[in-house]
């Protein structure tokens, strides 16, 4: 079977995947419209047809870090256990975690996706219509919803993940994660004002009783993908994070980079979030609220804290990428962007406590 010429084989030898394919019982044929997809920083998305149907393959990076192939086990897992359930999400059409079939790398096909990324362009009717952006910004709380409902351990899903502890080791196990960054020659510390006062809070203040369910881990608007068509979310991608955790903390997440005029969320958000017209941060939670097997056994009362959590890791998370500018392993411009935004989701924080 020969190999389509724009695409290295190290990253998808197509004779090993029609021969796979073959094995699975997926329609045969010659390999059609092969063509690399934009999406993710971490991963390869290849789209192509083959037998008349038309596929998607993710798979990890040329050069595979040490957890990607358990990462792509995990999200194809996920998604197969979705299917059926309303989320919207690509769907797994055949997987292989056997790592040993193509190139040390795990991969799996799934179902395309007809729509756009809203941080990358805004096409018209969205571009120029306000009322078709806010109910954007609705449906991206409703699509969270759907996965809110969604009961793991009836999907298949009881032991994945550590959901015990969940929220209890939450500020520690970040806290710690800042502090490894002192490692880094040339990284002078975290000069984050914010940061004792935001810390403390989330101990003092964290909810007492919650319920688990599958979360995505990393819920913006820059992981949605939207319908050509209208404002509805065609699907949530890029399930890297998935695990079993508090659902509650993928609502806070997205409100601690909901998009706000003049601020650096709105760096996020790319196109859309310059555009405005967005609901605001609690028109979210009625939205996400209005499912009531989402909210069932979960306190929205203590939204603020999952916010102020999101605010809190995503903000050590992007100081990582700074620490490593100072240490000359990421571009200077990159860290000081990324700090700067860290700084932002603290001052954020600080914001939703005052509030509280």
């Amino acid at each position: 079977m020969p190999q389509p010429a724009q695409l290295d084989p190290a990253l998808v030898d197509f004779g090993v995947l029609g021969a796979w394919m073959d094995r699975e019982g997926l329609p045969g044929g010659p390999f059609e419209d092969v063509a690399p997809l934009a999406g993710g920083t971490q991963n390869v998305l290849v789209g192509f047809s083959r037998g008349g149907r038309d596929y998607v393959l993710r798979r990890g990076p040329k050069h595979l870090r040490a957890r990607t192939n358990e990462v792509l086990r995990r999200e194809a897992r996920v998604l197969a256990a979705l299917d059926g359930s309303g989320v919207p999400a690509p769907r797994v059409i055949a997987a292989c975690p056997d790592e040993n079939v193509m190139n040390g790398a795990v991969f799996y096909l799934m179902t395309p996706v007809r729509g756009f990324n809203a941080s990358v362009t805004l096409p018209e009717p969205h571009a120029s219509d306000p009322l078709m952006r806010n109910a954007m910004g609705l449906h991206a709380a409703t699509a969270l919803s759907a996965l809110g409902a969604v009961d793991h351990e009836a999907a298949g899903l009881g032991d994945f993940g550590k959901p015990e502890g969940f929220l209890e080791r939450q500020v520690g196990r970040w806290t710690a994660e800042l502090d490894s960054y002192g490692e880094l020659a040339g990284y002078p510390g975290p000069d984050i004002p914010e940061l004792a006062r935001v810390s403390a809070w989330l101990q003092d203040n964290r909810p007492t009783t919650w319920r688990p369910g599958v979360m995505h881990g990393d819920y913006h608007l820059a992981n949605l993908m939207y319908s050509y068509d209208g404002p509805q979310v065609a699907a949530i991608v890029d399930w890297e994070m998935c695990t079993i955790g508090d659902p509650l903390l993928d609502l806070g997440w997205l409100l601690a980079t909901w998009p706000e005029q003049g601020d650096e969320s709105a760096l996020l958000a790319g196109p859309l979030g310059e555009a405005g017209g967005l609901p605001p941060a609690g028109e979210l939670v009625a939205a996400y609220a209005e499912r009531a097997d989402a909210v069932a056994g979960r306190d929205l009362s203590a939204i603020t804290w999952y916010a102020v959590l999101a605010c809190f890791k995503l903000g050590i998370v992007l100081e990582g990428t700074h620490a490593r500018a100072c240490a000359g392993k990421a571009p200077k411009e990159t860290g000081d962007l990324l700090h700067g935004i860290t700084l932002g989701l603290f001052r954020r924080a600080t914001a939703f406590i005052a509030a509280s």
